[in-house]
């Protein structure tokens, strides 16, 4: 395994990330058998969109700096997927009806007011990291997006393929036993100085795999399994909550 981490690290930051890493066949292969890899590519994808929380700009500069910044780095590729949820969880029918309109390009209004909501609440959690700012924003940040990462993990890990495609290429090819190490890739970010913002990163950390399990049961129960939008969705809205949940637990602690 460890022979497969660097080329699984730089699947996984071709797969999640629109950052120049050269991702090739090997890199795929290795990152579809090393679900720790995603966990791990959080780190680096957490650090680069949590700079603006860092900068000496006001709040909502720096708020609006770091929604971009995300998808700047990570593309639309997942905003997407939680779209394409959206339009599902909107269609009435069994998941066979629902699956097909996973596959329709058009965006209608279930997936629109999915994303907006989530756009939306995601720029107010940003507005609650910026206002302070400084070292413990950027460490959420950080956990935030490991957290979001190894929900996707968890799924990949746990699931079943709903059907063929990006999701069962990644779901059909690990086990639950695959999943102590993507724990433990996770585990430092809860660990990041200062200790004041222990109890915060632990709930930034732990917020994206609960949503995870909660997308997880969704799809199972209306499409029939994990697909790539359903991983897609775990991504954005395990975020969202992630940045919540560590903005409420900074604040309240």
């Amino acid at each position: 395994m460890a022979l497969n981490l660097l080329p699984a690290l730089r699947g996984a930051v071709a797969f999640l990330t629109r950052l120049p890493v050269g991702g090739d066949e090997r890199a795929w292969e290795a990152f579809r058998r090393t679900p720790a890899a995603f966990p791990l590519a959080g780190y680096l994808v957490g650090a680069i969109v949590a700079l603006p929380l860092v900068l000496p700009v006001p709040p909502t500069a720096a708020a609006a700096l770091y929604l971009a910044t995300i998808y700047l780095v990570t593309g639309v590729a997942h905003a997407d997927g939680l779209a394409d949820l959206g339009d599902a969880a909107a269609v009435h029918g069994d998941a066979a009806r629902r699956r097909a309109v996973l596959k329709d390009s058009a965006t209608g209004v279930g997936g629109a007011l999915a994303l907006g909501l989530a756009l939306v609440a995601l720029g107010l959690g940003a507005l609650g990291l910026a206002g302070p700012g400084g070292v413990v924003a950027f460490r959420l940040a950080v956990a935030a997006e490991v957290g979001t990462k190894a929900g996707m993990a968890l799924l990949v890990c746990l699931g079943d393929a709903a059907h063929e495609g990006l999701g069962s290429k990644l779901v059909d090819e690990v086990s639950p036993a695959s999943l102590p190490p993507v724990a433990l890739a996770a585990l430092p970010a809860a660990l990041l100085p200062p200790s004041g913002s222990r109890v915060a990163l632990v709930a930034a950390l732990l917020a994206g795999p609960v949503v995870a399990l909660l997308v997880g049961r969704w799809a199972k129960n209306h499409l029939g399994g994990i697909s790539g939008d359903a991983l897609g969705a775990a991504n954005e809205l395990g975020r969202v909550a992630a940045v919540h949940a560590g903005v409420i637990a900074w604040t309240a602690f």
